[in-house]
């Protein structure tokens, strides 16, 4: 039997949240796709956190747990389907729903491994970002007037030429991927505004390749300095796009990483400073599953780190757009990463 047309249509599960909690949309790449998502990281395969995962969260699994009844990513679900369907959805005009599959909670697109090119015009094997979270507002629309988007897309691309950032920070190739993503931000951005002109926009920075553990092991102090000057180019086109609009804020994440573990010295030697958690846990800048590491073994954000942007989150929604959320406070910071 053949598949039928009908059957491509991704209906997309219920969300039965109360109206007075904000709506949060997500896009982005591994950054910001769950952790906890069983469909693309089933137990007994590689995965985030190791023998650590169980309590291994990614930011939106922390402010789901924090704030959800002030901050609502939508219910958890197993839903959407493989891109080629998706795509084959777009060809004969119904709603594609979200792709790839995975288990996430309901407005969170972001993919593991995604790119600027996954917001606006993915390739057959992936699905665009952007579009298809607008069809899903659109099943809504009341719901967004008040919610808000974030958009942390581009570390992939940045990190893709990071060895073009430490011989020439303004290197072709370099240029070349600040200027695509910020293009294709900008786009997602329209897209979104023009269909919900009230939804707020978070624009997040990308990271900062001088900061990984092992970049003073890979590179000398004039490419760590050269990388910095990329970054900071890059974030700079970041900034002004945001500030192009009172419905948008850009969230400096190289800022916020200086605040807690601080940078490297002028030589570029590793001059980190150790973030305290509650009595016992301090937490350096290197890597490893274990809870006292900023980053995973696999490179990917820790506990403490997502638990401590997830508060920043929270704190830069309310000074930027006046939403009305509680603040995290250190307290519970602590409790929630000390849990056992």
């Amino acid at each position: 039997m053949g598949l039928s047309i009908s059957a491509l249509h991704s209906h997309a599960p219920a969300d039965r949240a109360p109206p007075t909690a904000i709506a949060l949309a997500v896009l982005g790449d591994s950054g910001s796709h769950s952790y906890q998502d069983q469909l693309s990281f089933p137990p007994g395969t590689a995965h985030r956190g190791g023998a650590f995962r169980a309590r291994t969260f990614q930011w939106t699994e922390v402010l789901a747990r924090l704030r959800g009844g002030e901050l609502n990513p939508g219910p958890w679900v197993r839903w959407g389907q493989p891109s080629p369907i998706a795509w084959l959805s777009d060809m004969v005009g119904l709603p594609a729903g979200r792709a790839p599959r995975k288990e996430d909670y309901l407005y969170n697109f972001a993919i593991s491994g995604a790119t600027c090119r996954d917001l606006m015009s993915a390739t057959f094997r992936r699905s665009p970002q952007a579009p298809r979270l607008v069809e899903l507002m659109n099943q809504d629309p009341w719901r967004w007037r008040n919610g808000v988007v974030v958009i942390r897309m581009g570390n992939n691309d940045w990190s893709a030429v990071l060895d073009d950032q430490a011989r020439d920070p303004r290197a072709p190739k370099v240029l070349a991927a600040a200027s695509y993503c910020v293009e294709q931000i900008a786009a997602a951005i329209k897209l979104i505004q023009n269909a919900h002109p009230d939804t707020r926009i978070l624009l997040a920075g990308t990271d900062n390749g001088a900061n990984d553990p092992s970049a003073h092991e890979r590179y000398s102090a004039g490419s760590l300095s050269n990388i910095q000057t990329a970054f900071a180019n890059f974030n700079a086109q970041l900034r002004e796009l945001a500030g192009s609009n009172d419905r948008i804020a850009f969230f400096d994440h190289g800022a916020w990483f200086r605040s807690l573990w601080g940078e490297r010295s002028p030589d570029g030697a590793s001059a980190y400073k150790t973030v305290v958690i509650g009595e016992k846990l301090r937490v350096t800048n290197t890597i490893g599953d274990e809870p006292n590491n900023a980053e995973l073994a696999d490179h990917h954000a820790g506990l403490v780190w997502n638990a401590l942007w997830s508060q920043a989150v929270v704190k830069h929604l309310r000074e930027a757009f006046e939403l009305p959320l509680t603040p995290i406070s250190d307290e519970e910071v602590t409790r929630f990463v000390m849990a056992p």
